[in-house]
């Protein structure tokens, strides 16, 4: 099966082995339970879903003569799941806001639905759905349907997500579903050809300023602070430079302030650069997805909108420039640059988050069963932002190392010179010293005169942070303000010693 945009849908009728076997399992399922059964379906982005459940109601109605109704949450997967719908044969009824009643309504025999706008409608009694026996909940992971379940008691649900975790913490999903069902892993659908491959490039990201909202993620506030900052555009546009450049791009970002921020930074560094957010208008939001579809080396910066509903196979890089403690929504934004095409069997994550760390790389197992039936555990395992900082593990990228080929010595233990100095009953700055020392050996190895030492001493920003953080776990002291200071005494230092070196 090939999707393509949301008015051009090819169907290959005939599914994968991996998806005939979740649909038999399903139906044993239905057909074991019959009625008022609530059923989980999880299955990877870009695993076919909605190929799935659409059989699922073309031999559902065809086996039972019953109705089947599927609910979304956004009009784009409206308008998706519909037209797979129609490829599969299945005659069936959009219901949004333009549908104040059902006319003809036993002309059809499968209805889809947004969520709110039937929600309305039955509270209003304008529409009744008493003859629906089977009910399909796409992106299953969403609140936003559980107000809906009452009118439904008597029929077998069935919820399809990529990542059985709810997006409220509050709310568990094992609260309203009874089972969970786990399709393929990811690494599986890799290695089968079915998903591209996601090599990931993690930069050490600072997140001490970051706040963690009622909904369990960090705020848009504090992550408008902290990515709207020169350093963060900065390692940004470095990041995208070194890894994506003139590739077709997408990035996540977590405000639209730092969006629209992302869209100057590029723009003004001659970079083709769109952006796009909720407040988008259809019309907007329509040429810009076509222009990005068309142009190959499109970069499309967003917030809150491309998660679900967007499907662009020849997306090449995908960019996290956010934190976030969402599982799923890690998934979701990777999720859009993993499917397959014939010349395309690979692609690359940009991690600006710590996410990486956070989570395990994107195609790394994960035991979704354990995670539905124990959510709070999963939480209460997440590693602090502290504590992924202390084990990360910072390494020059090659394209830095190899402008200071000349030096053999590039790695400088922060640990074990601290350790090593409180033996010798000696002062803890002097670590840094040799650090500095170890720093301006490397500039100088590498270059012809001060002005290029002092470049070279510019690429190492990264690795001094690292250095000066690690030092500040050492001696217990790791005030913003504190880090700062010690940040600038160090390149003042490894200035003046540079210039001194090459008087």
């Amino acid at each position: 099966m090939q999707e393509q945009d949301k008015n051009e849908i090819i169907v290959d009728k005939r599914l994968y082995d991996y998806q005939l076997d979740a649909l038999n399992t399903i139906f044993e399922r239905i057909k074991k339970h019959k009625r008022n059964y609530n059923l989980l379906y999880q299955l990877p982005t870009g695993g076919g879903k909605t190929v799935i459940f659409s059989e699922i109601a073309k031999r559902y109605i065809a086996e039972t003569k019953k109705n089947v109704l599927i609910l979304t949450h956004r009009i784009e997967l409206c308008n998706q799941t519909s037209n797979m719908l129609e490829g599969f044969g299945v005659k069936n009824k959009i219901i949004d806001s333009t549908v104040k009643e059902l006319e003809n309504k036993s002309d059809y025999q499968c209805f889809v639905a947004m969520v709110e706008t039937l929600n309305n409608r039955l509270q209003d009694e304008i529409i009744s759905m008493d003859d629906v026996n089977l009910v399909i909940v796409d992106e299953a992971h969403y609140n936003s349907f559980r107000k809906l379940f009452k009118y439904f008691e008597d029929s077998i649900i069935l919820g399809v997500t990529a990542t059985p975790l709810s997006s409220n913490i509050k709310l568990p999903m094992n609260d309203i579903y009874s089972e969970l069902i786990s399709g393929n892993s990811i690494a599986s659908l890799i290695e089968s050809g079915f998903l591209s491959k996601a090599t990931t490039h993690s930069y050490n990201v600072n997140l001490s300023s970051l706040k963690i909202g009622m909904n369990g993620d960090y705020t848009v506030s504090s992550s408008e602070r902290l990515y709207i900052e020169d350093v963060m555009q900065s390692k940004l546009l470095y990041a995208y430079e070194q890894q994506a450049k003139g590739t077709k791009t997408l990035i996540f970002n977590n405000g639209i302030q730092t969006s629209k921020y992302v869209y100057q930074l590029f723009k003004s560094s001659g970079y083709d650069i769109r952006h796009l957010d909720n407040t988008s208008k259809n019309k907007e939001r329509k040429e810009i997805l076509e222009w990005f579809k068309n142009t190959p080396d499109a970069i499309l910066t967003s917030v809150g909108i491309l998660t679900t509903g967007f499907d662009e196979p020849t997306v090449n890089t995908i960019i996290l420039n956010r934190a976030t403690r969402s599982l799923t929504l890690y998934h979701q934004m990777i999720g859009r640059g993993s499917r397959i095409l014939d010349n395309k069997k690979k692609f690359d994550v940009i991690d600006l988050g710590n996410n990486a760390n956070r989570f395990g790389l994107w195609e790394s197992p994960v035991d979704w069963e354990t995670i539905f039936k124990y959510p709070n555990r999963y939480y209460d395992n997440l590693q602090s932002d502290e504590e992924i900082q202390k084990n990360f593990k910072y390494e020059l990228p090659k394209e830095i190392k190899a402008r200071f080929k000349k030096s053999k010595d590039i790695f400088f233990d922060v640990k074990d010179k601290y350790d090593k100095v409180v033996k010798k009953g000696l002062k803890s700055h002097i670590v840094l010293d040799h650090s500095i020392e170890q720093h301006a050996k490397m500039c100088l190895e590498n270059s012809n005169d001060e002005y290029e030492a002092k470049r070279l001493a510019e690429l190492l920003e990264d690795d001094i942070e690292f250095r000066i953080r690690n030092y500040s776990y050492c001696i217990c002291k790791s005030t913003e303000n504190y880090l700062t200071w010690l940040k600038e005494e160090y390149y003042r230092k490894l200035n003046k010693l540079l210039t001194q070196k090459l008087v």
